[in-house]
Parts: structure tokens; sequence; C-alpha cells
């Protein structure tokens, strides 16, 4: 059985989506075992394709997970370039589906993370990046300009 672990270590994100969606490809077009489409009046002219397999049907999940891990993990850099080109906490906020606030918090917290001391794959920031990056955070507002 493929977990996201595995599956993460195994897969790029380009890899990981083309493979989520072949599979996925594969299980909308298939019949599903128990069903016929022609018996329920769908249609005849669609293309035909196997039923994934248990492990397939649970590789899908799991790449599903990977794929959200692996877009997730470039977000607060993505908000930083954002942040260094201009974007407001509110645009921030609104591209990422939530509120200035929430926006700002989390990207903070990511800064925390960043200034933890380094450890088993985590080289972590000194002083002085910390520094840099919270005054290019800023505040959600209150005299923010950007």
């Amino acid at each position: 059985m493929s977990t996201p672990d595995e599956l993460e270590r195994r897969f790029t994100l380009p890899g990981a989506v083309a493979r989520y969606d072949a599979l996925r490809t594969r299980d909308a077009l298939a019949t599903p075992v128990d069903e016929d489409e022609a018996d329920r009046g769908g249609p005849a002219d669609l293309p035909e394709a196997d039923a994934l397999t248990r492990d397939e049907s649970l590789e899908l999940l799991a790449l599903g997970e990977v794929i959200a891990r692996k877009a997730g993990y470039g977000r607060q850099l993505s908000v930083r370039s954002a942040r260094r080109a201009g974007a407001s906490w509110s645009q921030i906020g609104a591209a990422l589906g939530t509120s200035k606030q929430a926006a700002w918090e989390a990207h903070n917290r990511w800064i925390d993370e960043q200034a933890e001391e380094p450890g088993a794959g985590h080289w972590g920031w000194d002083a002085e990046e910390v520094s840099a990056a919270r005054a290019l955070a800023g505040e959600p507002d209150g005299g923010d300009t950007r």
C-alpha cells in the first residue's frame, strides 16, 4: 500500500500531479464493477477504462495528500514574494481565500518555525534573517502601506 510519506519521497510535485491525473481520469472513465453504464441508460460513446485496483485507489488518495503537502511547502515563500512585490495583507488573504489577519498569523508562525534551533532536516534562520522576515511581514494593518 502506498502512503503519503512514501510517495512524497518518490514524486516531485509535477510527477505526483501527473500520476494523480492519470489515475483520476481512469477512475472517472471506468464503469463501476457493480454497475453497467449501458443498463443505466448512460452514454455509450464514452471511452471505457479498467476500474482502479484497491492499491491504485489507495494510491490515488495518498497522492491527493502528497499534492496538498507539496503545494503547502512553498506557500509561505510565495507569501514572502508577494510582500516583496508590494502586496497588502488584504490582497494576500484574498489570494489564499482567508482574512488578512489569518494570512499574517500563518506567515508569522512560519517565521517562528524558521527561527527554531537547527535540528534534523531543519537548518533554521539566524537572528538577522528572522528580523528581516518580520520587517517584511509588517503588521496586518496599522500603518502598513503595502
